[in-house]
Parts: C-alpha cells; sequence; structure tokens
C-alpha cells in the first residue's frame, strides 16, 4: 500500500506505517502545490492513502470522484498524534478507493 503524507503531517508518523511504502510532500517537491492539484498529483502515481490536516479539504475539493483514500488528522501536533497512532493505522487499514475518514485527535 501506498501512502502519502501531506505537508502537515508529521514525518515521524511513517516509522509506525514500516509494512507500507510512504512519501511526504516535500520529499517529492509537492509540498507548494495547492489541494487540488496535489491531490491529482497523488492520484495520478497511483497512491492508495492521502494523509493531511487540512480540515477544510472536504468543504475545499469534490471528492466524490476521487480514487484516493483519504485521511485527515485533527491536528499536526507530533505529541498528540502520537498517542494516537492506533487510531491512524486503523484507519489506514480500513481504507478503501475513495474513501474518506477525520480522526479527532486527543478527544
Amino acid at each position: 500500500m501506498n501512502i502519502f503524507f501531506d505537508q502537515g503531517v508529521p514525518a515521524p508518523l511513517r516509522t509506525y506505517m514500516s509494512e507500507y511504502s510512504v512519501d511526504t510532500a516535500f520529499e517529492k517537491g509537492w509540498h507548494q502545490l495547492k489541494n487540488g492539484d496535489l491531490l491529482n498529483h497523488v492520484e495520478q502515481s497511483h497512491y492508495d492513502i492521502f494523509i493531511t490536516t487540512d480540515q477544510n479539504l472536504k468543504y475545499q475539493q469534490s471528492l466524490a470522484h476521487r480514487k484516493v483514500s483519504i485521511i485527515v488528522l485533527s491536528t499536526t501536533s507530533w505529541p498528540k498524534i502520537k498517542l494516537e497512532t492506533r487510531l491512524i493505522i486503523e484507519a489506514v487499514n480500513r481504507a478503501n478507493s475513495n474513501s474518506f475518514e477525520e480522526i479527532i485527535i486527543g478527544a
């Protein structure tokens, strides 16, 4: 499974996803792309899951015809996310084509 981290997703999260292939926006040089262009690049590069911290994504983009699964984290804070990695891994394992899930961290 190929996973793509948007700019706000803490890179240390990838250590909890060692069985997956994980790339980041910065590594790919896509950190300056806006959401629509970024999602297009992600899909064209055949990523299965797009993980972001942009909670407005579902309001800014039409997600109905996207092939990539999207997981939205409610914070960029690594200390908070680190405590909830189990929730994120479970969401990754549940994801299927064109799924969308928001994970509230620290709720």
